[in-house]
């Protein structure tokens, strides 16, 4: 059993390197990383699994970012990732629980939608769909930007460029 609490300041470096474990260093280098760069995690939102010796077995984080829009609409949107399941977890549903949980404490707090760059056959089970006219930047590969309404209709119309907050 994995309780799950809070990413405080404690966690930071086991869980990156959870991520160095799951997704090598070079992840970094990854588009979406320059959505995060000199942004902190959406505090609550960000979670660690502990196992009952008290091992980091997964971790999500979250960000916050915003879809520029033409005629200077701007829509605040969550940017999920990275998800991760230390290997010696992987296929006990473990990263499952932290996208559910993680997801609806976002829809308590407020947040109307989430996105991600992922895999869309695994994230459909979650509600994400693919974002046709949301632009990460390059050298995203389009099929992979997928969305999830925490509200009814958060996404209707919503297209243009994700950038970072400022």
């Amino acid at each position: 059993m994995f309780e799950l609490t809070p990413e405080g300041a404690e966690d930071w470096w086991e869980v990156e390197a959870l991520y160095d474990l799951c997704f090598g260093p070079a992840r970094t280098a990854l588009s979406s990383y320059r959505l995060r760069e000199r942004v902190e995690p959406v505090a609550g939102l960000s979670l660690v699994a502990r196992d009952p010796d008290g091992l980091v077995g997964g971790a999500i984080r979250y960000w916050s970012v915003r879809i520029v829009a033409g005629a200077g609409r701007v829509h605040p949107a969550l940017l999920l990732g990275p998800v991760a399941v230390h290997p010696t977890h992987q296929g006990e549903g473990l990263g499952g629980v932290l996208i559910r949980d993680s997801l609806d404490i976002a829809a308590r707090h407020g947040w109307p939608r989430v996105m991600l760059v992922g895999d869309a056959p695994y994230y459909a089970r979650f509600g994400f769909g693919r974002l046709g006219g949301v632009k990460m930047p390059p050298p995203t590969n389009p099929e992979r930007v997928l969305g999830r309404a925490l509200v009814p209709g958060a996404w209707d119309g919503i297209s243009g460029q994700v950038m970072r907050e400022t």
